[in-house]
């Protein structure tokens, strides 16, 4: 009896000491992480810096889960939709920064959101195929930024990226219509440029808009509307070097 009593307390110790190696060696069980939402926003921002983008959105929609507070839910949001523009997916990125403005529109990060999603328009001006109609999308957000958030940090830079938008829209109007002054379609000419005078009245190429012009409604045998924008350009811009051609033409 006294011999399977030692037996007993021999293995009895032996299962004690073997406890502590369960939960500490790398076969043992892992203790779960305790959740942290500022130490997880500094997990993503690592893996962003480190273009782990889809890895940073698992982490940063782990805190829009959890996030009882909403405190951090908002700045995940952000950091999502800019994983996406730092990845050059920008029209994901831009529906994130749409969602933010959804979900959180009087948060002190809203105007931001908003001047990113022009941004992300505004960066794709220089393309060659999609370069019109990004400065269309690109003015048409830096707007209803300015209507939205009339206080907004950014009112000196976006009247900056506003007149740009503006002198590209422009530009591509005027390039159209004499597109089809060439190709002597006359009436197509004459819409383009009526309509680009029209919406940009200080176009800095206006002089030559108005030549145009009025040289396509001579075409169209108009003599009327061609002396009109023959005249104007002489009154408007006494100074351009266009006005003794239409003092001829007129």
């Amino acid at each position: 009896m006294e011999k399977i009593r030692r037996i007993f307390l021999v293995l009895a110790a032996s299962f004690l000491l073997f406890l502590p190696a369960c939960g500490g060696g790398k076969g043992g069980v892992k203790k779960e992480e305790v959740y942290d939402s500022e130490r997880y926003l500094q997990r993503a921002d690592t893996l962003i810096a480190d273009k782990e983008y889809d890895e940073a959105r698992k982490v940063l929609l782990e805190v829009k889960n959890r996030d009882v507070t909403k405190q951090y839910a908002p700045l995940a949001q952000l950091k999502i939709a800019e994983s996406y523009i730092r990845d050059a997916d920008l029209e994901p990125g831009i529906e994130e920064y749409r969602k933010f403005l959804d979900q959180y529109p009087t948060n002190q990060n809203a105007s931001y959101a908003q001047y990113q999603i022009a941004m992300a328009y505004f960066s794709q001006i220089e393309s060659s195929d999609r370069g019109l109609g990004a400065a269309r999308k690109a003015l048409q957000e830096f707007i209803r930024l300015k209507e939205l958030f009339p206080r907004n940090p950014y009112r000196e830079v976006v009247e900056l990226r506003i007149e740009k938008c503006r002198n590209v829209i422009a530009d591509g109007e005027f390039l159209v219509g004499e597109y089809y002054y060439k190709k002597e379609s006359y009436t197509a000419a004459v819409l383009r440029l009526e309509n680009l005078l029209r919406q940009f009245p200080d176009y800095r190429r206006a002089d030559e808009a108005l030549l145009l012009l009025g040289k396509a409604y001579k075409a169209l045998k108009k003599n009327d509307k061609a002396k009109e924008a023959f005249g104007k350009l002489i009154e408007k811009y006494p100074s351009s070097k266009l006005v003794s051609e239409a003092r001829k033409r007129l």
